[in-house]
């Protein structure tokens, strides 16, 4: 397909792009708006999970043309329906509203939003037809109108501060300052009596200004409670196209107050770092009445003083990476700024360069009489939350407006002599740990070779001794005496262990055909039958044994493949599969508790093992509770269920013994996973409290203890909404409302809640990091969630919970969101051992949290899936045990896997079981832990039952009929497995360096080089998959005599209005009745996060009283939220 060339505007054109509320899926938004930015407009680019009013907000501040947005998760109707809405509201019904959000809406649903009033909303159809250009062009073709050249009063408006008004009088003075030259000089002479402050910010580009304005305003605002502030950010337009990334919103949290204006500029010229229209900006804010105004430039250079021009107090922000000390004597701001941000002080000679710059500054401004130290230098770190530095730095600057202006902005906030200091996840001197690995990895393989070599030699020697005692030589005896006297020397260069392998490689085998196998698992002795037998008879061996002679290949064979269950674990972690126990999992997650509970009960039934994979629906994802508001309505039980609180957790869970050996409970969910955790914790502790006070007939009499304490109350005693299923016999429902602590004896229930962690079982995903570099649901500052995520491991250990998984560290999202199999399981891994060194350096013990780590992949049908877990496994185990010296369990990856979601089309979407039968079995031959196997119909909708159960059936029918299947050891063996085990082992060890020589893991992440290869290698893919060149049947090939277009689903699976009101009024009656508790036990929490102890801890005790968006709220006061980046 010819690619279309992009369309030249007239018109100069502003537009907002992001990814809707709740909605981490920013990758696509993320090349439009590259997209649209090259056609030449300009980009306000405010990234993932933005609500309908900060959008609206943002486009009316910016006084934009037009919105664009992605919606992906659900709630769409009442999401564009409110912008609408809201726009109108606002006085801004001009700004036009732009959509898109793959198959998840519907044709009908696209005509009803059109027919509403949304301009356009794309359909892949669209895609598939126009291309991404085209699309692009489509959009900006129907913005290309002029702004600002029809005023009416908005002049007069602007000092009651209308925003619509201020931004449109900004976009005159921009756009028409010709047209309008005698009322932008009357408000030039009304700015000039003004003595509101401007405070001018400057410096190189990457110093991190955005952040830092960010952390300056966010004081300001707690700072004074009545005051207003205003920000002008410019950023350079790009000579080529004329277009410009204003990409300085995308990094501000505090800017979404009713008490700051913001307003994005582009120089619209090239070498300069201010529009030539700030100082007309300036003048109409100051006419609104703010009463601070910060203007920040765009970072092109070292020497820009132009901003000096424009300011009362000016702020010069660098970081400690400027070259030699002689460098400073080239910077102009040096000479005029009135204060100095050394940002980014974490970085290496932070100190050497603060004192550097100090001198610079004493000697520039001739200062020999004062110390040193007194020079108006400040180091800071305005990434991390609450940084000392930037608390100093706040106070200075606005010390010193008052002092310049006379403005009457006393600041009262309290500050300490601390400085800066950066709290590392990390250790610096640890941060060459991915090539350490690497190092590490091949230092035993090339001791596998060299070994090799010996045994070789030795099987050498060996044979000829042997030939030449059968042979009839006369002398043979002096010759076998000397070939034995090199055999002993050559066999000081040999392994002791080794030998003892070689010596017992035939008994070894002969275990694998022994019909009988035992081996101890976690303390137990497990007795497994070696062999099946097939309809014909034939005895087929569930291990396969290689029919090697040679000591050299029994030996690489050893070191490197080994039999199942024996380090270095390539072909699986244990001997045997546990009989009766297959990898399946059971996957729900739609509307209220009850329905997926249902869903549950439907899709497990008559199965032994309950292995139940849960989806939350992005309110929860967010760590947010439902609520009325449209924008948030529109997503309670969409995608996912609904889970705000404990008594949620109980009724999803009900009838599934979360104690039970056979009961394993997968949740996937990151952000707040630490507050889902304490839910279902104390979800199965309630149920083994419940199940104490049947067994001693204590039901009554507890019974009327809960109806009286919400009698008091006033309020409805909580209840399962409907009928229960078959198979759910109601365990976990009777204390709903209340816990066992408040109704049994504290040492009975604290007995109880001590045997219930060593026994639960499952899955909570919680990787936080794999979420900051693909698909982002995080909510917190990086080192706050990690601190959570720390916690919560330190707490497992604490409390002997040995059988769930602290963390699924997952590479599916990664590929989800584009990443190639040797990019997934290399990130992945990497994110793993950060968690590992993360972990070491809090003092915990790698044999105590080792078990605790499990690892999530996606599948796919790349050659490289046949191999993932071998290499994930064997990489693992290598590191684990020879660098880090964990034990056998701890050196054991455990992983699940899921079928890939990138590889499900909307396009025949029968043909997706067949990829999906596919990549289950390459997952079952490769001995995944477990598999959750795609529903075709995922693609278009939440799956339904019957597609659910397709899925199923796949792996069933793989693991149950599949004849091959029942040997467990299939890939070993084969040539093109071991080559490929190597190439792909090879690879990811090359990409750990990569990652090494940007800092490891964290640095990368800073340069963001995880998520620009995952966003190049997705559009690698989407450019040849529309191109052709890679073919994709019933897609781009064999094309249906219709052309294959996406299919519309036959059952459309959305929660139900009866749901969603039932969710927020079991909330409203939840806040009420745990008012008091929750008030207290919210700021044992927050003292927690403050005083450094153990959050987890607290959280277990919180989460009995308050709600999900009680405690994000609440720890968003204390941890800091998550900055969002381009």
């Amino acid at each position: 397909m010819k690619q279309e060339s992009p369309y030249q505007p007239i018109h100069k054109i502003r537009i907002v792009t992001a990814a809707s509320l709740f909605d981490g899926h920013d990758a696509a938004i993320n090349i439009m708006r590259r997209i649209i930015q090259a056609t030449g407009c300009e980009v306000i680019h405010l990234g993932h999970d933005r609500s309908v009013e900060e959008v609206v907000d943002c486009a009316i501040q910016e006084d934009a043309h037009a919105i664009a947005m992605t919606s992906y998760q659900g709630g769409h109707i009442e999401y564009f329906k409110f912008m609408s809405d809201l726009l109108k509201e606002k006085g801004a019904p001009h700004i036009k509203i732009f959509g898109g959000g793959g198959g998840t809406i519907l044709p009908a649903e696209i005509k009803e939003l059109m027919d509403y009033g949304i301009t356009k909303i794309y359909h892949p159809d669209d895609g598939r037809k126009l291309g991404l250009q085209g699309m692009i062009n489509d959009l900006i073709k129907q913005c290309d109108f002029a702004l600002g050249d029809k005023l009416t009063n908005e002049f007069s408006e602007v000092k009651n501060q209308v925003i619509p008004a201020i931004a449109r009088v900004i976009s005159a003075a921009e756009n028409f300052p010709a047209l309008y030259l005698n009322e932008i000089n009357e408000i030039k002479n009304i700015a000039k009596d003004s003595k509101i402050p401007v405070l001018g910010i400057t410096g190189t580009g990457g110093a991190g200004k955005s952040s830092l304005v960010d952390e300056l305003v966010r004081r300001f605002l707690h700072d004074f409670l009545d005051k207003k502030i205003a920000v002008v950010s410019v950023d350079p337009s790009k000579r080529k196209t004329g277009g410009a990334l204003l990409g300085d919103r995308i990094r501000m949290n505090s800017i979404n107050s009713n008490r700051v204006y913001m307003r994005s500029l582009a120089t619209r010229q090239s070498n300069l770092a201010l529009s030539k229209h700030v100082a007309d900006a300036i003048s109409i804010l100051k006419v609104a009445k703010y009463d601070l105004i910060i203007i920040e430039t765009s970072g092109i250079g070292q020497s820009d003083t132009e901003i000096l021009d424009h300011s009362d107090v000016s702020l010069y922000v660098m970081t400690p990476e400027y070259g030699a000390a002689t460098q400073l004597e080239k910077i102009d701001m040096l000479d005029f700024a009135n204060v100095i941000a050394l940002n980014k002080f974490d970085k290496r000679g932070g100190l050497d360069a603060l004192r550097d710059v100090r001198k610079q500054y004493q000697r520039n401004h001739n200062l020999w009489e004062e110390s040193v130290d007194s020079m108006p230098v400040y180091g800071t770190i305005a990434s991390q939350f609450n940084d000392p530095g930037m608390n100093s730095l706040y106070k200075v600057i606005m010390d010193k407006i008052v002092s310049m202006t006379n403005a009457p902005l006393v600041s009262s906030l309290v500050i300490t002599s601390e400085m800066s200091e950066k709290i590392y996840v990390i250790p610096p001197e640890r941060t060459r740990y991915l090539s350490e690995i690497s190092e590490n990895n091949r230092a035993y393989d090339n001791w596998v070779n060299k070994q090799v070599e010996v045994a070789e030699n030795l099987y050498g020697l060996h044979l000829s001794i042997q030939s030449i005692k059968k042979s009839l030589m006369e002398d043979k005896d002096r010759l076998i005496k000397q070939l034995q006297e090199v055999f002993e020397k050559e066999k000081l260069n040999f392994d002791p262990k080794n030998w003892a392998f070689l010596q017992e490689w035939e008994a070894k085998k002969q275990t694998f055909k022994d019909p009988i196998f035992k081996f101890n698992v976690r303390d137990k002795v497990l007795s497994i039958q070696t062999h099946t037998t097939s309809l014909s008879q034939t005895q087929l061996p569930k291990v396969a044994s290689p029919k090697y002679r040679s000591w050299g290949d029994i030996l690489r064979w050893g070191l490197q493949e080994n039999f199942p269950g024996e380090f270095p674990y390539t072909a699986g972690l244990f001997p045997f599969k546990r009989e009766g126990e297959d990898p399946t999992r059971m996957f729900a997650g739609e509307g209220g508790p009850e329905r997926t509970n249902k869903r549950f009960h439907y899709v497990s039934l008559g199965l032994p093992a309950k292995r139940l994979s849960t989806a939350f629906d992005s309110v929860t994802l967010y760590g947010n509770d439902p609520a009325i508001r449209p924008d948030i309505y529109g997503k309670i039980g969409n995608s996912g269920v609904s889970i705000c609180c404990l008594d949620d957790a109980k009724k999803l869970y009900s009838g599934f013994d979360l104690s039970h050996p056979a009961t394993s409970v997968s949740m996937t969910i990151n952000g707040p996973a630490p507050m889902l955790l304490a839910f279902f914790m104390n979800a199965a502790i309630d149920q083994n409290c419940e199940k104490y006070i049947m067994a001693n007939g204590l039901e009554k009499e507890i019974s009327t203890k809960i109806d009286a304490v919400y009698k008091q109350k006033g309020i409805e005693r909580p209840k399962y909404n409907g009928d229960l299923p078959e198979g759910n016999n109601g365990l976990g429902l009777f204390l709903l409302g209340i816990t066992g602590d408040q109704v049994l004896p504290l040492e009975i229930y604290h007995q109880i809640k001590k045997e219930t962690l060593a026994q639960v079982r499952g899955t909570v995903q919680a990787d936080i990091l794999k979420e900051d570099q693909a698909q982002n649901t995080c909510i917190f500052s990086t080192e706050f969630a990690l601190r959570l995520m720390g916690d919560v491991q330190q707490y497992f250990i604490n409390n002997q919970i040995r059988n769930f998984y602290s963390v699924s560290i997952s590479g599916y999202h990664i590929a989800e969101a584009g990443a190639n199999p040797i990019t997934q399981l290399a990130f992945t891994l990497a994110n793993g051992f950060t968690y590992v060194e993360y972990y070491l350096s809090r003092g915990m013990d790698i044999n105590d949290f080792g078990p605790n780590l499990s690892f999530f992949f996606s599948n796919g049908i790349d050659p490289e899936y046949a191999v993932i877990g071998r290499v994930a496994r064997r990489i693992w185990s290598k590191a684990l045990a020879k660098k880090y010296h964990a034990n056998p369990r701890a050196q054991m990856l455990k992983y699940h896997i899921q079928t890939s979601g990138r590889s499900l089309h909307a396009q025949e979407i029968d043909f997706n079981d067949i990829r999906t039968t596919l990549q289950a079995l390459y997952a079952i031959y490769d001995n995944c832990n477990s598999l959750h196997t795609n529903a075709y119909d995922e693609a278009i909708t939440t799956p339904t039952e019957e597609s659910v159960r397709r899925a199923m059936a796949i792996q069933l029918i793989i693991n149950k009929e599949l004849g091959l299947a029942n040997n467990e050891n299939p890939l070993q063996g084969s040539f093109i497995i071991e080559e490929l085990t190597e190439l792909v082992e090879t690879a990811v060890l090359m990409e750990f360096d990569r990652i090494t020589e940007r800092g490891g893991v964290l640095g990368a992440m800073e340069t963001m080089y995880q998520r620009s290869k995952i966003q190049e290698e997705s559009l690698y893919y989407e450019t040849l998959k529309h191109t052709g060149e890679f073919p994709i049947i019933g897609v781009n090939t064999f094309l249906s005599s219709k052309g294959s277009p996406t299919i519309l689903p036959k059952e459309v699976i959305r929660a139900t209005e009866e749901e969603k009101a039932y969710q927020i009024s079991m909330l409203q009656n939840l806040h009420v009745m745990n008012k008091d508790e929750f008030d207290k036990k919210i700021s044992q929490i927050q003292d927690a996060a403050i005083n450094n102890t153990n959050i987890f801890d607290e959280l277990m005790e919180v989460a009995k009283y308050a709600s999900l968006g009680q405690i994000t709220s609440s720890l968003f006061a204390v941890g800091g939220q998550y900055r969002r980046n381009m």
